[in-house]
């Protein structure tokens, strides 16, 4: 088809406006690799770029949309050939590469991994970037040493879609998790999820003490802040935190103590530019390692006409778990 349906952001006096409409293929943009997308998801960068919040998209018009799940259609690509069941995370897509919300992509070949053979299309997005997120989070307190025996794990943000599929992958390798959320409503669905204790977000709010009572061995956090401060504090001796978010801000306001006097590590954790070896280990940990009823129990189904509303809802903390978009 030479025009299909689109989320297509454009400048406009005073920020910038998001419309779905019709986009020319012969306006995509350079790639090795022509996909049509089936699935896509709802992250918290998403969010950024169709409310315009923070300056995600970094060129104009802009296809939003980080992550998709879809069919190869053409490819001069040596990996790929028409018929491959794709997915795709990251490197810059919806910012400043024309992105998912789309029913076409044109990509570079190397920014693809396979879809698991385990995993149908729609679960893929249910995972999506956030589930993938949380996925690099816990191989990276696995690569430090960390396993069950080592003692609880805390997970913030745990009703958003990082800490969902976190606390859903924790729980299932014999965790002892420990959610924390500013949404007591969503108790009953983090227990569901696998939480064995969940604290309200208010107790990791206060300003952070250098050292406070060891509470936990290892953290995944999509906060940042003073909630990363705090969970840092808390870290047992020898444990690790993930930090993979910045819901709660940029800043970070701690000190050095937890690092020299308790030997802790704290992970930066990069989804968008992971080395494709990386990508393709935690895809196939998520097919190998993800419940999926506890999928299903977490996600939503929306429609691309609706994904421009549920933007603003993504950034106050409105939705819960994860947004899979369907796109045709």
């Amino acid at each position: 088809m030479a025009t299909f349906k689109a989320v297509v952001i454009e400048k406009a006096e005073g920020g910038q406006r998001a419309a779905l409409t019709t986009f020319d293929e012969a306006d995509l943009m350079e790639g090795d690799v022509t996909v049509r997308v089936t699935h896509s998801t709802l992250n918290y960068k998403d969010g950024l770029a169709l409310t315009g919040q923070a300056p995600v998209v970094r060129r104009f018009p802009m296809i939003p949309g980080i992550d998709f799940a879809g069919v190869v259609e053409q490819s001069s690509h040596p990996d790929w050939k028409p018929g491959d069941a794709v997915v795709l995370n990251g490197w810059g897509t919806g910012e400043t590469h024309l992105g998912a919300y789309a029913e076409k992509a044109r990509v570079k070949g190397d920014w693809l991994v396979p879809l698991p053979a385990s995993l149908t299309p729609q679960q893929a997005m249910a995972i999506g970037t956030a589930g993938y997120t949380a996925m690099l989070s816990v191989l990276a307190l696995e690569r430090h040493g960390l396993s069950p025996a080592s003692g609880p794990a805390v997970v913030t943000g745990a009703a958003g879609g990082v800490g969902s599929v976190a606390i859903a992958l924790l729980a299932k390798a014999g965790w002892h998790v420990i959610a924390s959320t500013g949404r007591a409503a969503e108790a009953e669905y983090l227990r569901g999820l696998g939480a064995a204790e969940i604290i309200g977000r208010e107790e990791l709010a206060k300003p952070a003490k250098p050292l406070a009572k060891e509470r936990w061995a290892a953290g995944i956090d999509a906060v940042g802040a003073t909630t990363l401060a705090n969970v840092l504090s808390m870290t047992r001796y020898g444990g690790a935190v993930a930090a993979c978010g910045l819901a709660g801000g940029m800043d970070l306001p701690t000190s050095v103590a937890p690092f020299i006097l308790r030997g802790i590590a704290l992970y930066g954790i990069d989804s968008v530019m992971a080395p494709q070896a990386l990508r393709r280990e935690a895809w196939s940990r998520l097919a190998r390692d993800l419940d999926h009823a506890a999928l299903a129990a977490m996600t939503t189904t929306i429609g691309l006409d609706a994904v421009i509303d549920q933007g603003p809802e993504i950034l106050a903390g409105r939705t819960r778990g994860r947004v899979v978009v369907a796109i045709s």
